[in-house]
C-alpha cells in the first residue's frame, strides 16, 4: 500500500492512497496527516495498513491533476517541524558492478593507504550485516535539518547563493514515528533527493555537515511494509527538455553494505532520538550521483528519481536563492 499527501486549492490537508485505482487517490476519511494516523495506530497497537483500510472513502480524487498543480506534499511531516528529525547514512551502498569491482580492488591495498571514507566502508562490509539478534559496526551518520527542510514533489529545492554546488542525491528514506512507549516504529520508505553541496565536501571531508544542511524532497509516495531486498530505478537530470545525465537507481539490501536493522540499530540506539511523538526521516544513502560523472548542474534543473515500486516519480527543480553576504549576531 502507498500513501500520498496533499493539500487542495481551498489550503485543506487530505491523504488518499495511491494503488487502488490508476492516476486516482482515493480518500481516507477525517484524516488531514498521515502523523495522526501513525500516532493513532501505534496507541491501538494496529498495523497502519489495517487502519487505513477500516477509514477508505469511495471518493476518489485525480492524482494526475494534484501532481499537475504542485499539491503534492512531503509523504509525512510533523504539526511542529522541530520534532520532525532528519537524519542520513554515507558509505552504505555499493554501487554498479563496474563500482564494486573498482571499490574492492582499492580496499585490497594496505590499510594504512586507504583514506578515511574507504577505511569507513572497508568497516561496514566487514561488519556492516551481523547476524539476527547481533549488533554491527556503526556507520558514518550525518544531521540534516528539521522538517522545515522538507519539500514536496513538484515543488522547489532552494540552493543557497553562498553554496558552491547544488546536486541530487536519489536515495531511500526510512519513516519512522516514537510511540508513547519510546520504541521507534517504522511506517515504511519513500524516494527521497538528499540534495547536497558535493563541491564543498570535497574540498575537506570535514566540510560534510555544512554540505547536508539544505532541503531536501521526499516522496511522493509513502511505501508501508519492508523494503524491498533489491531497489532499482533511473535517475536523471533534465536541463530544459533535454535530459542531461541519467544514472542507475540502486538501493535495498542486496545493494547495501549495512543491513536496514544496523542502520536502524545506531540511529535509535539514542535516547535523544526516542522522545515520543517524534517524526524521524533518515536517509540510507546514494549509490550514484552525477556529481561523480562530472556534471555540474545550474539554476533551473529538474532531477527525477524513478522507481517502480514507488509509484510516481519524485520530480523536483533547483532554484537559487539570495542569501546576505555577512550574517551579523546583535548583543543583548
Amino acid at each position: 500500500m502507498r500513501l500520498v499527501q496533499f493539500e487542495t486549492h481551498d489550503g485543506d490537508r487530505m491523504v488518499g492512497v495511491s494503488d487502488q485505482a490508476e492516476n486516482y487517490l482515493q480518500i481516507i476519511n477525517g484524516v488531514g496527516r498521515i502523523y495522526e494516523l501513525a500516532k493513532e495506530a501505534t496507541d491501538a497497537e494496529v498495523s497502519l495498513e489495517s487502519l487505513v483500510l477500516n477509514r477508505l472513502d469511495d471518493k476518489r480524487i485525480s492524482y494526475e491533476q494534484l501532481l499537475a498543480d504542485q499539491l503534492i506534499l512531503p509523504p509525512i511531516d510533523h504539526p511542529d517541524p522541530a520534532h520532525c528529525l532528519v537524519t542520513g547514512t554515507g558509505l552504505s551502498h555499493l554501487g554498479s558492478a563496474q563500482a564494486r569491482n573498482e571499490m574492492h580492488t582499492k580496499l585490497k591495498d594496505a590499510s594504512e593507504t586507504l583514506t578515511d571514507s574507504m577505511k569507513m566502508f572497508k568497516l561496514g562490509i566487514e561488519g556492516g550485516k551481523p547476524e539476527s539478534g547481533h549488533i554491527g559496526v556503526q556507520p558514518e551518520w550525518f544531521w540534516k535539518g528539521d522538517g522545515s527542510i522538507l519539500v514536496g514533489c513538484g515543488r522547489t529545492l532552494t540552493n543557497p547563493s553562498f553554496a558552491k554546488d547544488g546536486g541530487e542525491e536519489a536515495e531511500i528514506a526510512g519513516i519512522y514515528i516514537i510511540g508513547n512507549d519510546r520504541k521507534p516504529y517504522r511506517l515504511g520508505f519513500a524516494l527521497a533527493n538528499e540534495f547536497s553541496d558535493h563541491v564543498t565536501e570535497k574540498q575537506n571531508y570535514l566540510y560534510l555537515a555544512h554540505s547536508k544542511l539544505r532541503p531536501c524532497a521526499l516522496g511522493p509516495e509513502l511505501r508501508l511494509g519492508p523494503l524491498p531486498n533489491s531497489v532499482q530505478g533511473v535517475i536523471r537530470v533534465r536541463r530544459g527538455n533535454q535530459t542531461i545525465w541519467n544514472g542507475e537507481m540502486l538501493s535495498g539490501e542486496e545493494n547495501m553494505s549495512h543491513s536496514i536493522a544496523n542502520l536502524e540499530h545506531h540511529h535509535f540506539k539514542y535516547d535523544l532520538f526516542c522522545r515520543p511523538g517524534d517524526v524521524h526521516i533518515h536517509f540510507f544513502g546514494a549509490g550514484a550521483l552525477s556529481f561523480a560523472n562530472d556534471v555540474q548542474t545550474e539554476d533551473g534543473d529538474w532531477f527525477e528519481i524513478e522507481v517502480p515500486e514507488f509509484g510516481k516519480p519524485l520530480q523536483n527543480q533547483m532554484r537559487t536563492v539570495k542569501h546576505s553576504s555577512l550574517v551579523s549576531v546583535q548583543p543583548l
